[in-house]
C-alpha cells in the first residue's frame, strides 16, 4: 500500500537493488582495509574481488529460500562472482549486523538528504505565499473563537518559521543517524582490526560507532524516526489549520479544485479539502511507526532479532511517507486560493469586539482599575454580542456613562483603529528571515 505514496527517487534508496549495493561496497571496502592497514589480503585476490564482485537480487533471492538467511545468500551469490579463492577473503570477521546496520545508516542519510531539499522546496512556497499576503487583514483565532486581527502573512510566517525547525532537526538526525559498525559478532572486535572499522565508516561518510555491541544501538534510530514523526505533526498542524480555513462558515483559504474534479458521490456540490485530511491521516501512520521504534531500543543483550522486522517495515514506510507528504504539502500550499474578500467579511462578523483590550488599556491608562475596567468593557461587548440589530461595541460603548466622561471623540476613534495590530508585521518578518 504504501508503494502508492512512493515516490522513484526516495523508493529506489529502499530497494533491494540499492541495499544490496552498499552491502557489495562495506564488504569490498573492508577487503580494502585489510589490505591497506594490515596486509591480510594479497594485492591479486583484492584485484579480483573488486573486478568481479557483483550480485543478482533475483540469485539472491533463490539462494535465500534455502537458506532462510539473506546475508549468506548474499554472500554466496558475491562468491559466484568471485571465485572460491578470492571469495575465502570477503566477510571475514564481520557478522550480518555489520553490513545490516551500516546500510541502514547509509539509507537513513540518503533518505534524510531528499527529506531535507522536501524542506527548503516548501519553505520556498510558503515565503511566497506570506510575502504575497504580508499586509492582508484577518481574523486571529483563539480557542477558535474571533480573538484580535492578525494578517494572512503572518500566519504564513509562522508556517514557515516552523518548518525552519523542521528543517534543523531533519539535519541534526541526518548526523545522528551516521552511526556504523564492522566490529563483529559482538562488537569486540575480535576478528577484525578496529583501524578496518574506521577505514571502512570513513569511506562511507559514517561515524563508527564508539562502542558497539552485535548492532548500532536503536536509540539513534528512535531520535531518527523522533524528526521524522515531528515533522509529520507539522505537516497535520498546517493540513488541519487550512481545513479549518476552508469550512463553509469561514472559507477564508480552499485547496485548488481542478476542473473534472469530484468532491462526493451523492452531493455534486461538495468541494472537500481531502489533500489536508490525507495529509493528517498519513501523520497518525508515522507517529505509531515511532512507537514502534521506541520498542526497539530495549533489547536483549548483546542483540535479539525482534528490532529487524519492524524497522524492515517503520523505516522505509516513514521515509517514504513524509516525502510523500512534503510534496503534497508543498504543492497544497503553492496552490491554495486565498479569499481576502471573506476575511474582511469575517472581521467585519465581530461587531468591533476585537477592539476590547484596547478599550480596557485605555481605561486603565485613565486610571481605572483593572478590575472595574474589565468588568466596563466586558459589560459592552456582551451587549454588543447579543445586539441582533446594526449596533456593534462601538454604539454600546459609547451609550455607557463613563466613556464619554474619559475619552473625547478623537481618542474614542483612535481606539477602533485597527492599525496597531499590524504595525510590527516587518519586524516580524525580518525576524522569520522572510
Amino acid at each position: 500500500m504504501i508503494a502508492r505514496y512512493s515516490r522513484p527517487e526516495m523508493a529506489a534508496i529502499w530497494e533491494e537493488e540499492n541495499k544490496l549495493s552498499i552491502w557489495l561496497k562495506i564488504e569490498i571496502l573492508a577487503c580494502e582495509g585489510r589490505h591497506k592497514l594490515l596486509g591480510e589480503i594479497p594485492a591479486r585476490d583484492l584485484a579480483v574481488i573488486r573486478k568481479r564482485a557483483s550480485f543478482s537480487v533475483k540469485r539472491c533471492r533463490e539462494i535465500e529460500e534455502r537458506t532462510n538467511h539473506d546475508v549468506i545468500a548474499f554472500l554466496e551469490n558475491v562468491a559466484e562472482y568471485v571465485g572460491k579463492i578470492p571469495a575465502r577473503h570477503i566477510h571475514q570477521g564481520l557478522t550480518s549486523s555489520d553490513l545490516l546496520d551500516s546500510t541502514l545508516a547509509v539509507q537513513m542519510r540518503q533518505s534524510a538528504d531528499i527529506l531535507i531539499r522536501d524542506v527548503k522546496d516548501l519553505r520556498q512556497a510558503i515565503a511566497r505565499r506570506a510575502r504575497e499576503f504580508k499586509r492582508t487583514p484577518m481574523m486571529g483565532r483563539s480557542h477558535g473563537v474571533h480573538a484580535e486581527p492578525i494578517t494572512f502573512g503572518l500566519k504564513m510566517a509562522l508556517m514557515y518559521d516552523e518548518f525552519g525547525r523542521a528543517l534543523d532537526r531533519l539535519k541534526t538526525a541526518r548526523e545522528i543517524a551516521s552511526v556504523g559498525k564492522i566490529s563483529g559478532a559482538v562488537g569486540t572486535h575480535a576478528h577484525l582490526d578496529p583501524r578496518v572499522e574506521a577505514y571502512v565508516c570513513r569511506q562511507l561518510d559514517l561515524r563508527a560507532a564508539p562502542v558497539s555491541t552485535q548492532i548500532v544501538q536503536r536509540d539513534i534510530h528512535a531520535d531518527f524516526m523522533s524528526a521524522l514523526a515531528i515533522t509529520a505533526a507539522s505537516i497535520e498542524r498546517w493540513a488541519t489549520e487550512f481545513r479549518h480555513l476552508q469550512r463553509t462558515e469561514v472559507l477564508e483559504a480552499e485547496e485548488y479544485f481542478s476542473a473534472g474534479q469530484k468532491g462526493s458521490s451523492a452531493m455534486p456540490h461538495k468541494r472537500n479539502p481531502i489533500t489536508g485530511e490525507r495529509l493528517c491521516g498519513l501523520a497518525r501512520v508515522i507517529r505509531g511507526n515511532l512507537v514502534a521504534t521506541l520498542e526497539n531500543v530495549a533489547l536483549w543483550h548483546e542483540r535479539d532479532i525482534s528490532h529487524s522486522s519492524v524497522e524492515r517495515v517503520t523505516l522505509p514506510d516513514s521515509c517514504i511517507l513524509l516525502d510523500y507528504m512534503l510534496s503534497l504539502l508543498t504543492r497544497l500550499v503553492d496552490r491554495l486560493k486565498v479569499y481576502p474578500e471573506n476575511m474582511q467579511r469575517n472581521l467585519a462578523r465581530s461587531k468591533g469586539l476585537y477592539h476590547s483590550q484596547q478599550v480596557l488599556l485605555a481605561l486603565t491608562e485613565k486610571g481605572l482599575p483593572r478590575k472595574e475596567a474589565y468588568e466596563l468593557v466586558q459589560q459592552c461587548a456582551m451587549a454588543a454580542w447579543r445586539d441582533t440589530g446594526a449596533d456593534g461595541f462601538k454604539e454600546h460603548l459609547l451609550r455607557h456613562p463613563r466613556i464619554p466622561e474619559l475619552f473625547n471623540q478623537r481618542e474614542i476613534n483612535r481606539l477602533f483603529d485597527d492599525s496597531p495590530h499590524y504595525r510590527c508585521v516587518d519586524y516580524t518578518f525580518k525576524k522569520a528571515g522572510l
